[in-house]
């Protein structure tokens, strides 16, 4: 078994704390179904929000969701000119036999726009 890497993006409606917890269950319970992921197997989860997004730590989601004992890391991601406002991205470490090519990573929302994406390639029109 290894530990491997799940991506997650999503964007909250609105910069207040009830969006923000919403658009992160449902982003969070996505990410463990489409991947079959055992509550046991997380390893660790790590948040970032946009700086635009500062009502309440996207973390704080998992005890909404009753999974309090995982541990957790929240940041902001850079401030990069362009890039997708009101955006959370989460990657969950789980211990998993799956390989890469089986990951499911899930993009929802306006992040949908990203899933393709590489870092940077987002930004091209700001750099024009």
């Amino acid at each position: 078994m290894l530990c491997r890497g799940i991506r997650g993006a999503t964007t909250a409606a609105r910069n207040t704390r009830e969006a923000i917890i919403e658009a992160t269950k449902e982003l969070l319970l996505k990410m463990v179904k489409d991947n079959n992921v055992a509550l046991q197997d997380i390893a660790a989860i790590w948040f970032t929000s946009t700086h635009d997004l500062n009502a309440t730590f996207p973390a704080t989601a998992i005890h909404a969701i009753g999974w309090p004992q995982l541990p957790v890391m929240c940041s902001h991601e850079m401030d990069v000119h362009g890039s997708l406002p009101r955006c959370i991205r989460i990657l969950m470490m789980t211990n998993t036999d799956r390989s890469d090519e089986n990951i499911n990573h899930i993009f929802l929302n306006e992040a949908i726009k990203l899933q393709h994406a590489h870092y940077g390639a987002q930004n091209d029109e700001a750099d024009k």
